[in-house]
Formats: C-alpha cells, structure tokens, sequence
C-alpha cells in the first residue's frame, strides 16, 4: 500500500482552530446569505478580522439582519458580476484567506433566469479568483460550489471527488463550470505563487435562520407558523441532508490545512456530507419537522407541473473523514430538532444572534 499524500489528521472531529483563526483578516463572499452569515458570526467567535462581500440581503426576514451579522465585520455591498467591484475590495480588505460562497444557489431560479445564473456562478468565481491573483495577500482560497455539480446518473451510492461534472440545469452546470474555473487559475496562476485553492461540494443544508423562497425547510416553517398544510414537489426525492454548521466546519478546517507548511497537497476538490443514513427522502424531513414542530402540522403532494430536478444525490465525504479529520456530528434527526427548536425560539421572541451563536457553541462541545 502507498503511503498517503496527506499528513495525518490532527485528531478526529477537530474543531476550528482559534489559535489560527485570531487576528486573521478572512473576506467571506456571500456574507449577507444564510451559510454566509452563520460563518461569518462563527469566525466572529473565533477572534478572526472578517470582511464581507455580498449583494444586500433578499428578503426580509433573514438572517444578516435578524442576527445582527453585520456588526462583526467589515461589509462591503457589491455584486460578483462586477469584477472591478471584487477587485477593489480585495485590493481595500487584503486579506489572507478567501472563503468564496456568494452565488445563485437555486435550482429553480436558474430555469427562471439562466443567463444570471451563470454570470453569477461562473464569471463571478472568475472574477473572485483574478482578484485573488492581484492580491498578494492572499494564502488560501476556498471555493464553495455544490454536491449538485457531478453529472447525475441517479446511482444508489455516493459520488466521489474523482466522479465526472456536469448537470442537468442550469444551476448544477454553473457549479461544475465554477470547479473548472478554479481548477484553471489553481493551475495556471495561483500554484506559482504558493496561494492555494481548493473546492468544497455540499449541498441541501439546514438550520435555522433560513428564510429563503422556494427551499424546502424554510417553505416547511413558514407553512407551519402559519398553520398551513405545506405543498410538496417531490416527496421522494432523496438528498443529503445535513445541518448548516457540518459543511462550515469543513470549510474552515480546509482553510486551515491549505494555509499549513504543506498546504498544497489540499489544493483540491472536497465532499462535505452525512452518513449514507442520512440521506432521506423528502417526505421524511417533511415528517420529521412536522412531528418536531408539533401541533397540526401537515403537508400535501402539489399537483403543478415542476422542471426536472434530479431524484437521487448524495456524495461520499470519506476523503474529507480521513484526512480533514472532518466528520458529522448531528444525525439528521437532530439537525432537523435544532433547525425547529431555533425558528420556535426566535419566533417567540428570543434574539436570532444569541441562538446563532449558543448552537455554534454546542456544536463545538460535540468536538471537543
């Protein structure tokens, strides 16, 4: 057997590192979003000096606002698309370390509007990472794209890193041309001069503080705040389910390994997801929340004509277990109680920031 060319993870279930994260200047893309703002309140936590750049929030409620994410860092509003706008903010922030999650993360949208979808998904990480390339500063980037960007062919078993890209629609393409895009620059540009990039492929995460359209959680809690039977597309459509910290604590431990003496060797592509077990149907988180949420809770098949979305997805991350000492903590069972007990709780009035931040801290005690 050859050795492997990782050195050995540091212990299993590894919390991110404050000793590494303290003082360090981070630009977080997509910092007005959901995945971005319970990141950005978590490097918060972990002393780092975070900048932010982002559209402003949609919608309202969410989570930026709601959590008052924007009081811990540098903001700067500014679309993706605009590649003199990202240029200048890397320029203005100089940062060391790159966490690049700002996209169109809708499957549906990208039906709706596919030349957006691929201006933001696709130019957009150019545009991030020749940024990058004129910002000496920088050490490691992580591109966020999606478990949506390998060719789906509806196998019962999970995809691997080395699997073919590729996509249906225009959304699960746009993230498969966004792995070429970074593959590109790694290769041709940042490898050179010692800055490196990896990729990370998650999808279908849940938490609370997700108030976005045409998701299925957020959809689910709000149907039944206000007692209404919630429609459902695809009652069977399986993915993998998973709560929002589980891929963040990947990303940062990434991030972490890519700035190391030998970071180069993770300047690669990543899958960060649960346990076979894990990946459900739809009618089970329906189900589950439902019986989490309590009272009469109910949903109903819709009877609409819907465009294609695959039916079965789900990635191996036994890459990311083995030498990222990554690994979930929260079966799904509990990822959908903390994702209910959250919206409950800020529904009755407990603060969104202090909810945020005290299940940060409980995930970390799982690590500990």
């Amino acid at each position: 057997m050859q050795p492997s060319p990782f050195p050995l993870p540091r212990s299993r279930d590894a919390n991110p590192d404050p000793a590494f994260w303290a003082g360090r200047r981070v630009l977080v893309t997509g910092h007005t979003g959901f995945k971005g703002g319970w990141l950005c309140l978590w490097l918060e936590r972990l002393g780092a000096r975070v900048s932010g750049l982002s559209l402003a929030p949609e919608g309202t409620p969410n989570l930026f606002e709601a959590a008052m994410v924007g009081a811990g860092l540098d903001s700067h509003l500014a679309d993706i698309r605009d590649a003199d706008a990202v240029r200048a903010c890397l320029a203005a922030t100089n940062p060391e370390i790159v966490l690049h999650m700002a996209a169109q993360a809708l499957v549906r949208a990208s039906y709706r509007d596919p030349l957006g979808t691929y201006a933001t998904n696709v130019m957009g990480t150019a545009h991030v990472l020749e940024a990058v390339r004129a910002t000496p500063s920088v050490r490691a980037v992580v591109v966020v794209t999606s478990d949506k960007a390998y060719a789906n062919r509806e196998w019962p078993y999970g995809y691997r890193e080395t699997e073919a890209l590729g996509g249906h629609d225009p959304y699960s393409s746009s993230k498969a041309c966004a792995e070429l895009v970074a593959g590109a620059y790694r290769a041709a540009f940042l490898a050179e001069r010692d800055c490196r990039v990896a990729t990370a492929r998650a999808g279908n995460v849940i938490g609370g503080g997700d108030w976005s359209e045409d998701r299925l959680v957020p959809d689910i809690v709000r149907a039944f705040a206000r007692g209404d039977s919630v429609e459902i597309r695809a009652p069977h459509a399986t993915r993998p389910w998973q709560h929002v910290l589980e891929p963040l604590s990947g990303y940062l431990r990434l991030a972490e390994c890519l700035a190391g003496a030998d970071g180069a060797r993770y300047a690669e592509a990543w899958n960060f997801g649960p346990a076979d077990e894990d990946c459900r149907p739809v009618a089970h988180i329906v189900d589950e929340l439902a019986q989490a949420w309590g009272a009469d809770a109910l949903w109903h098949l819709s009877d609409a004509i819907h465009p294609h979305e695959a039916t079965f997805l789900k990635v191996d991350a036994a890459k990311a277990r083995a030498y990222l000492a990554w690994d979930r903590r929260l079966r799904l069972d509990a990822a959908l109680a903390w994702t209910a007990a959250w919206h409950r709780a800020e529904a009755s009035g407990a603060s969104a920031r202090d909810l945020t931040l005290a299940q940060i801290g409980a995930y970390e005690a799982l690590g500990a």
